[in-house]
């Protein structure tokens, strides 16, 4: 079973924390396939989760329907989604009545997330993918994902080259980050105004950091996902050296109020004007999230080209 590092919270968040998280079970990192094999119509894909619709976008296919959309672009933010996407309700609870009057050719899922795969072959053939396999490298993992869909879907070529321009990305970002190397990044968002999400080993971040030799100012306990949500106060115990980068999830409001609390300008990293705001990525996403992820990055940090 997976260990949730929640601390006490009240039941809202605690349901926002689970509903954030991409998988409520860690379970196997390989695709779930039923015996259909043929080619499905690259135009009548439907992606029920997020991680697979970054997948399915990576390969330049566009998702006929996804669950979610509103939060998906609060969240997500980009690859954008296209305004004749059909919206399918909850990502715990689609509307299958709509699936499967919209007949799609290949539903894509997040293991242990959504409807019961039975029940969702009685519409289409399916696919399903694991944000995590226990072993702290999503990233990893989700390029091999990547490459099942590819080959899944007959375009395996489109899977080879992303994956070269992600590497030549990485290589990017390591060259122009460089100054970076000492200096402790604290990642984080806020879910209320007592607690923050931050992200540490086992995290996507942290493995692209891993990648770009960078430092995470974060080195407490994680969850499955690699990441925790914990007290503002606890934010007082990383490195006073940290620089801080707050992504935003149109909560700009919410970091506004915390800005002004005792609490906040108490912290060392805030006392000494280290926290920079970026616009929101995906923390649970993939190759595409993870260059998003590099682009805010340099962007906050003025890293030069």
């Amino acid at each position: 079973m997976s260990r949730f590092n929640f601390p006490d919270l009240g039941r809202r968040r605690f349901v926002m924390a689970l509903t954030l998280s991409p998988l409520l079970l860690p379970l196997a990192a390989h695709a779930s396939l039923n015996s259909k094999t043929e080619f499905p119509d690259l135009n009548r894909i439907v992606a029920l989760e997020w991680l697979p619709i970054e997948l399915l976008m990576t390969l330049g296919i566009t998702p006929f329907a996804v669950a979610e959309i509103a939060n998906y672009r609060l969240w997500v933010q980009e690859p954008q989604l296209a305004p004749s996407v059909l919206d399918l309700g909850n990502r715990t609870e689609p509307n299958m009545e709509l699936l499967q009057q919209i007949a799609p050719s290949l539903i894509l899922y997040s293991e242990g997330f959504g409807p019961s795969v039975p029940k969702m072959q009685t519409i289409a053939p399916t696919m399903g993918f694991s944000f995590n396999d226990g072993s702290g490298t999503p990233l990893k993992l989700a390029k091999q994902s990547l490459q099942n869909l590819a080959a899944r879907l007959g375009i395996p070529e489109r899977a080879t080259a992303h994956l070269a321009q992600f590497q030549q990305r990485l290589a990017q970002s390591k060259q122009r980050l460089r100054p970076w190397d000492k200096t402790p990044l604290l990642l984080f968002t806020l879910l209320d105004a007592d607690h923050a999400l931050v992200f540490g080993k086992g995290s996507m971040f942290q493995e692209v950091m891993d990648e770009l030799g960078l430092k995470n100012a974060w080195t407490g306990e994680t969850n499955f996902w690699g990441s925790a949500i914990v007290g503002i106060e606890q934010l007082a115990t990383v490195s006073p050296q940290s620089q801080a980068i707050f992504f935003s999830h149109g909560n700009d409001a919410l970091f506004a109020q915390v800005q002004q609390t005792p609490l906040w300008q108490a912290l060392p990293f805030v006392r000494a004007r280290k926290v920079i705001s970026q616009p929101g990525v995906w923390f649970y996403g993939a190759t595409l999230s993870a260059m998003r992820f590099c682009d805010l990055l340099e962007s906050a940090l003025g890293a030069k080209s």
